[in-house]
């Protein structure tokens, strides 16, 4: 894109720079405040929070139960249900935004970071409309998290497909697809959550299962988090799979292959969740939601699939995930994130690189790394800043 002269704003620098306005960017900033160290969070959208008010289907709810979801000091209420629905957690975090009075600058969409040696400092160049704005601060945290941009398959004959084809962020509820055959390619929580809610809409729903997957309930789920602290994952996952073979029995007979390691094992090592069963599994069983191996190929309404049958289809859901961007911006990295979006090291200092960079909420286990990561994250920064202040 090219830059004029007169796109140029006065430059503004900050102590700690922040991209990103999901729920760990707001909790760093808010660990900051907790510790008065200045903050500015830069926000491409036009709201904090983006993913859930724009790209979430509105049955969602958080997969984890609320006292593992909750940002750094402020625990939910007693009266928020267990498993947060969508439109509360976006209240949530709306209410966390206010009371730490964090400063946001939404419509500012980064396009380019790099750190300047002379100066020891992070030079950020952020769209805002039709101008180009100029931040530069002495530490720099990156929080734009994982799901920035949406995966979508190159299927062969995609572009034949006669019916709709959406991907699971333009999805919001089901009522649109009754009385249709429609197939969902995608056996995640959110392509298991949107085959149940097809069902209960009307529609005759099937559903792509390419790879082995843990199938959990919200209880045992719960239940294995509560030992957590106590056992080694191990024994964890040898607990949580005999639960599971109790409520599910033997899960391979209905096209659904369980992984060769245990759930939790899984989540920590690949960051992939266990899908949370909210009735999917019993409406697969009876055969009401068909399980399907991987597809192959799609002509008109027509697809094909690993087995070689083929099904007539009038729309397809695509709950294929998304992609991180950050290398599209953050082109001054020294060896914090790798090319796939996510930390370089390992745990526990993943969190943290050199020329004081940062990022959150890229490891495993959801919001409640978010916390870890932002407690820590401004830990450090105060740390050094009053050091620095010091010397």
């Amino acid at each position: 894109m090219g830059e004029k002269a007169n796109e140029y704003q006065h430059q503004q620098e900050e102590l700690v720079l922040i991209v990103g306005a999901g729920p760990s960017g707001l909790a760093v900033a808010a660990c900051l405040a907790k510790r008065a160290v200045p903050s500015l969070i830069l926000e491409g959208d036009d709201c904090i929070g983006s993913l859930w008010r724009k790209r979430s289907y509105d049955r969602v709810c958080l997969h984890l139960a609320k006292q593992y979801s909750s940002l750094p000091h402020m625990p939910h209420s007693e009266t928020t249900p267990t498993y947060i629905p969508k439109s509360d957690f976006i209240s949530y975090l709306d209410s966390y935004a206010e009371r730490f009075r964090l400063r946001i600058r939404l419509r500012r969409r980064v396009e380019s970071a790099r750190y300047d040696d002379k100066s020891g400092h992070w030079i950020l160049k952020a769209r805002n409309g039709d101008v180009l704005e100029e931040y530069v601060g002495r530490y720099l945290v990156v929080a734009t998290g994982k799901y920035n941009a949406k995966v979508v398959p190159d299927f062969n004959g995609l572009e034949s497909f006669k019916g709709a084809v959406i991907h699971s962020s333009e999805y919001r509820t089901g009522s649109a697809f009754k009385g249709k055959d429609v197939l969902v390619v995608g056996s995640g929580n959110s392509g298991m959550e949107i085959a149940f809610d097809l069902f209960e809409a009307g529609a005759r729903t099937s559903v792509v299962v390419r790879s082995p997957v843990h199938i959990v309930t919200k209880d045992i789920s719960l239940f294995s988090m509560r030992l957590w602290k106590y056992l080694p994952m191990s024994i964890l996952d040898q607990i949580t799979l005999f639960l599971c073979y109790l409520r599910f029995g033997n899960t391979a007979k209905y096209g659904l292959r369980r992984p060769d390691f245990g759930p939790w094992y899984m989540l920590f090592s690949t960051g992939r969740l266990p899908v949370v069963d909210i009735g999917t599994y019993d409406r697969i069983k009876t055969g009401e939601i068909q399980v399907l191996p991987s597809l192959t190929s799609m002509e008109g309404n027509m697809v094909t699939f690993s087995n070689g049958k083929t099904h007539h289809f009038d729309a397809i859901i695509l709950a294929t995930g998304y992609r991180s961007t950050i290398w599209q911006w953050l082109t001054d990295d020294p060896g914090l994130i790798g090319d796939d979006g996510m930390p370089k090291s390992n745990y526990p200092g993943h969190w943290k690189g050199r020329n004081n960079l940062y990022c959150a909420g890229f490891g495993r286990g959801g919001l409640s790394v978010s916390s870890e990561h932002a407690l820590l994250i401004a830990n450090d920064i105060s740390n050094d800043y009053i050091i620095s202040k010091e010397s």
